[in-house]
């Protein structure tokens, strides 16, 4: 009897340590993972912003304005604007504009915007001004796509650069050419938003992925409760919502901010070929491989050589002889193995060990892509 009781206790202490094990990797596995808001991963259906445009003037620059040669547009704008303020001006007269700018004005409208409130536009010149620094826009119509006025925009300009100039030197901080004017439109008419039809609304995912759609459909269920969410693709899901107007604002404010666990990312390397940077995620891995790179430039060193006479009265001429080098340098590389990464400090620590210049990396990732060594998609931008 006293042996079976032993028994009994070795299995229960075996039973309990291998709980504590189980419960310890399901905490290392929840530490791991990465979660994240539905608002972060998806946008509803037909909740949107829409583009506003409009083209205005730009009054009150020193002198910085556009020229009337180059722009005849700026000073027909300005006649239209002045007939509609009742004054005529006369056929034919070349009016100085130089303290005039025409512009673009954009600006967007987010959804449930509301007549009276304010939106921030974006003026950009559109001639040959030199600076908008100083100028004040005048009243601008904001269209949307359909042709219809949505706002209008009309103040101050703001303009982050500087600039300066002085017996033909220069020097300019930032852009000129444009600036930004906060609350500088107001709202005329509104945008009718519809994000559901007979209590079902749609989740867009920013991404296609079915993991990540998988994941959020189970997680609205385990919420909800039910068939509250279905997946109609890799990028859109289905919810069954209050009829409720009030019940769906308070839904869908739960399900915006709903935590989803998402599967690991996919590997990328995203090479921008005009700055030569280079960015890739954790998930990226490299398989073993051996390297060998070298450089190759040309160099053109033109030179002018001067003949002239020694007297000024020997009745030469001064000649002057283009004289052109041109040299190619070749640099040797040798060959170096590459260990397999498993992290991304490893494949950092990885290429930093070849010593390659940003420009070099560009073309070994591509070719280690080529080679099947490189576990990532490669895009070139």
């Amino acid at each position: 009897m006293a042996a079976s009781l032993d028994l009994l206790d070795v299995l229960a202490r075996r039973a309990a340590r291998g709980l504590a094990l189980l419960c310890l990797g399901a905490l290392l596995a929840s530490g791991a993972a990465r979660a994240e808001r539905v608002k972060d991963l998806a946008s509803f259906q037909g909740v949107r912003e829409n583009q506003l445009i409009g083209y205005g003037l730009v009054v009150g620059l020193d002198g910085s304005g556009d020229q009337v040669r180059q722009t005849p547009f700026t000073q027909q704008s300005l006649t239209n604007m002045l007939s509609q303020l009742g004054v005529t001006v006369p056929q034919g007269t070349n009016m100085q504009v130089k303290n005039v700018a025409a512009v673009i004005v954009t600006a967007r409208l987010p959804a449930f915007t509301q007549p009276g409130q304010t939106l921030d536009v974006v003026v950009s010149s559109m001639g040959n001004a030199k600076s908008l620094r100083g100028g004040t826009l005048l009243m601008t119509p904001l269209k949307g796509a359909n042709g219809q006025v949505y706002a209008l925009a009309q103040g101050n300009l703001l303009v982050g650069g500087a600039g300066a100039s002085q017996g033909g030197a220069s020097v300019q901080v930032n852009q000129l050419n444009g600036g930004i004017i906060p609350d500088g439109a107001i709202v005329e008419r509104d945008v009718p938003t519809t994000y559901a039809q007979d209590g079902r609304v749609r989740l867009e995912l920013n991404s296609s992925d079915f993991g990540i759609a998988q994941n959020v459909v189970a997680a609205l269920n385990r919420k909800f409760g039910g068939q509250t969410a279905q997946a109609l693709n890799a990028r859109t899901i289905e919810l069954r919502a209050p009829l409720d107007p009030a019940g769906q604002t308070a839904f869908l404010s739960q399900v915006e901010n709903l935590q989803v666990t998402l599967p690991p990312a996919r590997a990328r390397v995203v090479i921008n070929a005009r700055t030569g940077s280079v960015v890739m995620n954790r998930t990226v891995t490299i398989d073993e491989a051996a390297i060998a790179y070298g450089n190759l430039s040309i160099v053109i060193s033109p030179q002018q050589q001067v003949s002239q006479p020694t007297t000024p009265f020997g009745g030469g001429q001064t000649v002057v002889t283009e004289n052109t080098q041109i040299e190619m340098r070749s640099e040797g590389g040798a060959v170096r193995r590459v260990s397999t990464s498993a992290n991304l400090a490893d494949v950092v620590r990885a290429l930093n060990a070849l010593g390659a210049t940003p420009q070099d990396l560009l073309s070994i990732l591509q070719n280690l892509k080529s080679a099947g060594a490189l576990r990532a998609d490669l895009e070139i931008i």
